[in-house]
């Protein structure tokens, strides 16, 4: 229980860090959607992890009914995701996010509806994805990747690389 609530104040102070806008961790807890989908998703991906399917789907769609941000309760999340605003996520069951990423609204992790087992992207650590972007099926998006607002992403991105628009890689 101790480490829930560390890595919960852990989340919280990320948050608090990387957005300009808070002034206090007090003020993430109370109302950023970003930290309480983080919180429902851990409980949600550990009745997963011992095969609770219903009761995982359950406070999983509680979560977006809460804050309009979907994460499946098979997705695997790294520590310090920030999400910021959030309304509009989704993040599909087969989907990974590696540490200190962000995420900003209406972003979807989806699939493409052609594969059959791993259906959703990888995404690497210190990964920045910006508002609209759609990565779709079981890519890999390398470490330090920025990509850009409204980007399509369909195929995998290499480390340390800034991509736009349609897989357009535009800096090294």
């Amino acid at each position: 229980m101790f480490r829930v609530l560390k890595n919960l104040y852990k989340d919280a102070k990320n948050i608090k860090d990387k957005d300009p806008a808070t002034s206090n961790i007090l003020e993430v807890l109370i109302l950023y959607p970003g930290f309480h989908i983080l919180i429902f998703h851990r409980f949600a991906h550990f009745l997963y992890t011992y095969k609770l399917f219903f009761l995982a789907r359950f406070v999983s769609q509680l979560g977006k009914f809460f804050t309009g941000i979907e994460i499946h309760p098979g997705a695997k999340i790294g520590n310090n995701l920030f999400i910021d605003h959030g309304t509009g996520i989704v993040i599909g069951e087969t989907a990974t996010i590696g540490d200190n990423c962000t995420i900003y609204h209406d972003v979807t992790l989806g699939g493409t509806g052609k594969d059959k087992y791993k259906r959703h992207p990888d995404i690497g650590n210190n990964v920045m994805i910006g508002t609209g972007t759609k990565i779709l099926g079981p890519i890999k998006i390398g470490d330090n990747v920025k990509v850009g607002a409204n980007s399509t992403i369909l195929k995998d991105v290499p480390s340390n690389v800034t991509v736009v628009g349609y897989n357009r890689i535009v800096k090294k």
